[in-house]
This record gives C-alpha cells, sequence and structure tokens, in this order.
C-alpha cells in the first residue's frame, strides 16, 4: 500500500503530507484543493508514463500551476498581525511530488527481503535560450529512488541530477548511467534496466498501475449508452463505452452474485444485464413491474452513473492504487449506501482514495459494516489560500516526510 504522498508547490498545495489508507475519503468545501489534491496524483503517474509534460500543459504550463502565495508564512501573518506580501526568495521555485510505499517484494539490491520504497521528483522552470519557444515547459532537476521509509543516502538506490543519471549495481556502488534524458523526460522511463535497476522499474510499474475514474458520462451521448462489441473486458475504460463487455466479464469471472447485490441494494428488486448480439451489446436492466429489459439508451443519468460504478469499483483486475473522484455527482441521496458498500468492496481488494463534496456518503460509509477497519476520513480547508489538513495544528502534526536535497 501506499504509505505517505507528499506535494510540495502545486496550486493550493504549498506543503501538503497525508498517511491514504486501505480507503481514505477526501472531502472540504469549493476551493478547499481536493482537485488540486486528485490532479497532483495524476502528475505522480504521469512521470511513469512519459506525460507529465504534456500533462501539466493541459493546466497552461508548470508557471500556471505553481503555488502563488508567498514562499514562507509567518505567525504574525497567520494570526493576523501582519498583511500578506511577498519576501526575497531564499529558495528555488519548484513543483516536488513524492510516495512512499510500503513493503513490497524487490529482487536484485535486497533479494529474497519484503522492502518498502519511494520516489520524489523535483521540477523546477527551464534553463533557455532567448530564442526557445518553450517557456511553460517543466525541467525535472531532481529525481530520486530509494528502499527503505525515507531517502538516506545510503538507501538511494538511483538518482537523475539533471541530465545525470547514476544507479547502484549489484555490489552497492554507484554506476554512472550512459543517457542523459531530455529536461522534461523522466528517470522512470528513460532508465529501463530489471536486472541493472529493478528498483526503478518496479516504481515505474507501480505508479503505472494506478487507476483513475472522473465524472463518468452519462448525457445522451455518453457511449456507455451505445451498443459495443462483446470483448473480454477486466477494467472499465474512463469513457465508459465499453461497459457491456465490464459487466459480462465481472459476471464471466464469478463476481455476478456480488454484481446482483450492489444493485439490488441501489434498485431493490432490479437486475443488470447484457443484452443484443455480441458485435452489437447494450446493458440491460430489469425492474420490477416491467414487462421488458431497458437498455442503456432508457436509463436515467443517475441508474446508468451507479451502473458504471459498479463495473469500475468491483473489477476483476484491481489496479495498486483506485482514485475515485466525486462519485456521488447525479446520484440521489438514498443511493449514497449502496455507493459507500461499493466502495467498501473495492477497498478491500485494493487501495482507494475517494474525493467527495457529500457529507451523507462518509456518513454512509462510517455507517457500512463491510467497511475496512484502515479507513480514514481527510478533511481540506484553505488557511491563507493555503490547503491544509483540518485539524492539524501545525507543521509538528504532518506525518513524517523527507525531500532529497536539490
Amino acid at each position: 500500500m501506499i504509505r505517505t504522498v507528499a506535494v510540495e508547490g502545486y496550486r493550493s498545495l504549498r506543503s501538503l503530507v497525508l498517511e491514504p489508507g486501505a480507503l481514505t475519503v477526501v472531502t472540504g468545501g469549493n476551493g478547499s484543493g481536493k482537485s488540486s489534491l486528485y490532479r497532483s496524483l495524476r502528475l505522480l503517474q504521469a512521470c511513469a508514463t512519459g506525460a507529465f509534460a504534456a500533462t501539466l500543459a493541459q493546466e497552461g504550463g508548470l508557471s500556471s500551476t505553481l503555488w502563488a502565495g508567498p514562499e514562507r508564512i509567518g505567525r504574525a501573518v497567520r494570526e493576523g498581525r501582519a498583511p500578506v506580501e511577498g519576501t526575497w526568495r531564499t529558495g528555488p521555485v519548484r513543483l516536488r511530488l513524492g510516495v512512499q510505499h510500503g513493503p513490497g517484494h524487490v529482487r536484485g539490491r535486497l533479494p529474497d527481503d519484503d522492502v518498502a520504497f519511494g520516489y520524489a521528483v523535483d521540477v523546477g522552470l527551464p534553463q533557455l535560450d532567448q530564442q526557445s519557444p518553450f517557456v511553460r515547459d517543466p525541467e525535472v532537476k531532481v529525481e530520486t529512488v530509494w528502499v527503505g521509509d525515507a531517502p538516506r543516502p545510503r538507501d538511494v538506490v538511483a538518482e537523475r541530477r539533471g541530465p545525470s543519471v547514476r544507479a547502484r549495481d549489484a555490489d552497492d556502488d554507484w554506476v554512472q548511467v550512459p543517457l542523459q534524458p531530455g529536461p522534461t523526460e523522466s528517470l522512470l522511463t528513460e532508465l529501463v534496466d530489471p536486472l541493472g535497476a529493478p528498483q526503478v522499474l518496479l516504481v515505474r510499474e507501480r505508479l503505472r498501475a494506478w487507476r483513475f475514474y472522473d465524472h463518468v458520462r452519462t448525457d445522451a451521448d455518453a457511449p456507455a449508452r451505445r451498443g459495443s462489441v462483446l470483448t473480454r473486458t477486466p477494467v472499465l475504460a474512463a469513457d465508459g463505452h465499453d461497459l457491456a463487455g465490464a459487466l459480462a466479464t465481472i459476471r464471466y469471472l464469478g463476481g455476478g452474485a456480488e454484481l446482483d447485490d450492489v444493485v439490488d441494494r441501489a434498485f431493490p428488486g432490479a437486475v443488470v444485464g447484457v443484452g443484443g448480439t455480441d458485435a452489437q451489446a447494450t446493458v440491460t436492466m430489469t425492474q420490477p413491474g416491467l414487462l421488458r429489459p431497458l437498455t442503456a439508451a432508457e436509463l436515467s443519468d443517475g441508474t446508468l452513473r451507479f451502473v458504471l460504478w459498479a463495473a469500475a469499483l468491483l473489477t476483476p483486475r484491481p489496479p495498486a492504487l483506485m482514485v475515485v473522484n466525486e462519485p456521488e455527482t447525479s446520484l440521489h441521496p438514498d443511493l449514497l449506501p449502496a455507493l459507500a458498500h461499493l466502495l467498501a468492496a473495492a477497498a478491500r481488494r485494493t487501495q482507494v482514495v475517494v474525493v467527495s463534496h457529500a457529507r451523507a456518503l462518509v456518513d454512509a460509509l462510517v455507517a457500512d459494516p463491510d467497511v475496512p477497519a484502515d479507513t480514514r476520513h481527510v478533511v481540506l480547508e484553505k488557511d491563507l489560500g493555503e490547503t491544509v489538513v483540518a485539524g492539524r495544528e501545525g507543521p509538528l502534526d504532518q506525518p513524517a516526510w523527507h525531500w532529497p536535497g536539490r
């Protein structure tokens, strides 16, 4: 499991460290920083997929995503005795992302041991000549991969500083790697050596295995309302176009009883199935009192949305981490207990982070008897433009985290 996530300098997340549980529910008011936290997790994954620069570009480039407040916020400002104003900067302008995983099997440097491992990236403004048009590109300054609980010098197994990359060999000695990644490229995508750098490959594959669902479509033209070719689908696509295949796969691999249970909790007496032909399959729902099943095109937005969440969360191929953004959108409050049960069921298979506006969903999770014991509720709020965790009195209340130095 992921034990710690750290973000610094990204939008309102001036300095935020979280310790996710098996199920973590993040709530807060509008503008509290929930979406920034969700996007920062997507940025972390983008380091492993080679899409980091493109992902930042969709948000306006690095300069548009950096923390817009002062470098430091003193006690006098926090107590209202002094105004918020800029000061002379003492540190570099940067965005930092990091993650600490719990024990996971690593072959190579520590054979036959279960070890924790971590990854951190430090991104800054590009050093460009006057003719370069790429002023909004990020430039990776430092990347670090380590084993153990923190990036202590003896536990760092690979690092990149600017274009220079080095890794430890089988004798635990540093070896300069003969590659020079570009300024926007990540060590995780460039250093692919299962024998020489197995820990780097492990971090990359763990991050790539994260799965995100954000505002599933249920409008009249939504792909989930149309028929599709029926094919084995262990993972529902983000746009839901393969919903029929995902539901058929859940049933084929033995998850039909659980699917029927959650649908019955939401819509008593209803049964979700797959109709049509294998070349034009569609989702159907049989409901009490109706003489024929309804197709996906006939279902209400809320009903179809719940079915989409059921297909996503009951996946027969659970990811390393599933992040769900505002699943309660367009759902009637009466459906939130069934949604909470779905989230609890997913958290028994994988680690789940839920970003939500709905206090009623949190209450339903607390009341669900199947919710994992390691369920955490994180409330975000704004303090002088900075996202903080409610209830934390100061930096000493934050979970332990150490950034590698630049």
